[in-house]
């Protein structure tokens, strides 16, 4: 196996011409599972590696595979595409050509590391015992594109030939180049809630004549409230926000009903069905009460994202002698959600998070991914391309 220090040169050399494609997809950016600008950037990128290419028929995901010269298990790495409907407002000399489009999640970092990670690999193909599947995957911000991809087959392998699956995901909530991550729950499940209560319209002077749906929606988001803090578990908690209310369409009306959704975070799949189930009981007694309907429904997201224990630990035990003092162990996890979610649950691995603060800028209040703000720090891109390569290596290196 080649020393550390050589597979952070080798990254290293890669650095200006990863750049330079990371800043093509973003001046390009496309939203959802249909992405043929970016999905013909990368096929252009990887063209002379000698890789196998195989393309999904239901989104724009690429599935290269470099075959190593000698045979074992795979390892998947996977590298997510798909921007966000945001106005850029960064003023980057290669920002988005396309109005009210924007890589604000870092996805086209994600891509170019995991293209440039392609490119060191297959320099040193001989050297692996097995094979690497790159995944370049679309529609990660909410379309699931990494369950329709597995839905397909196009990464159907048996269990026990997978040495592991991989994923890095920037952010500028660490300083440039800080690898991190978190045995077990890392990110959460997020599910969708919308609820309709249905009173009885009426006039604004004569509310007892009617049946008012307003203050009883408000109710029921007073007692979920109470709820995820006095039946949710402290130390496996959860998220219920409330974040939209709509009734009613002028000052004199009663209406006859009222709605509220928002979203459901959970780090358990326990916790997640125990708060569904207090979100129906809670919603159908309020209503009740005030002699009233109600309507929910409730849309299942991604899982919760589980880093494999062990995976987890010997990625941390590579990116340490990798970084150095750049790799870390997570706090605490984060709320958001991914779809590599789906890919853990087929396959042992693991997601990390790799730092990219811009470095006259506080991690504190720097903007965040998916901010029309976020500026990520490209010094963090050689870092991210000797991970994915250390881990391969470390799992099937000869």
């Amino acid at each position: 196996m080649p020393t550390l220090a050589a597979l952070l040169d080798d990254a290293r050399a890669l650095q200006e011409r990863i750049v330079e494609f990371r800043r093509k997809l973003h001046r390009q950016p496309e939203i959802g599972l249909d992405l043929p600008i970016t999905r013909q950037a990368i096929l252009d990128e990887i063209a002379d590696l000698g890789l196998d290419i195989t393309l999904s028929e239901r989104t724009s995901a690429v599935i290269a595979k470099l075959t190593g010269g000698k045979p074992g298990p795979t390892v998947i790495l996977r590298g997510d595409m798909d921007a966000l409907p945001l106005k850029e407002d960064t003023g980057l000399p290669f920002a988005s050509e396309f109005p009210g489009v924007m890589h604000a999640c870092g996805h086209d970092t994600h891509v170019a590391m995991l293209a440039g990670a392609a490119r060191l690999l297959a320099g040193r193909r001989d050297e692996l015992a097995g094979n690497v599947v790159f995944f370049f995957q679309p529609g990660e911000e909410g379309d699931g594109g990494a369950r329709i991809v597995l839905e397909e087959g196009l990464l159907d392998y048996p269990r026990d030939s997978v040495a592991g699956a991989f994923a890095l995901h920037i952010s500028t909530s660490e300083h440039t180049g800080v690898v991190s991550l978190r045995r077990g729950a890392q990110l959460a499940a997020a599910d969708t809630f919308r609820v309709t209560v249905t009173g009885r319209g009426g006039h604004a002077s004569s509310p007892a004549a009617a049946n008012d749906p307003i203050p009883v929606a408000c109710e029921m988001v007073t007692a979920l409230q109470t709820v995820m803090t006095r039946r949710v578990k402290a130390f496996d908690p959860a998220i219920l926000t409330v974040a939209h209310l709509v009734a009613g369409t002028t000052t004199n009306v009663i209406p006859a009903t009222a709605s509220i959704e928002g979203t459901i975070r959970t780090l358990s799949e326990d916790v997640r069905t125990a708060v569904h189930e207090h979100l129906r009981r809670v919603v159908a007694g309020v209503a009740a009460a005030h002699d009233m309907t109600a309507e929910v429904d409730i849309e299942l997201g991604y899982p919760v994202t589980v880093n494999d224990d062990a995976f987890a630990e010997r990625v941390h035990t590579v990116t340490t002698d990798l970084l150095g003092e750049h790799a870390k162990w997570m706090d605490q996890p984060i709320m958001g959600a991914e779809d590599f979610s789906y890919v853990l649950q087929a396959y042992p691995g693991a997601m990390a998070f790799i730092g990219a603060c811009p470095p006259d800028q506080d991690t504190g209040s720097v903007p965040w991914n998916h901010s029309n703000l976020v500026v990520f720090d490209e010094a963090a891109f050689s870092s991210g391309i000797a991970t994915h390569a250390a881990v391969t290596l470390d799992l099937i290196g000869s």
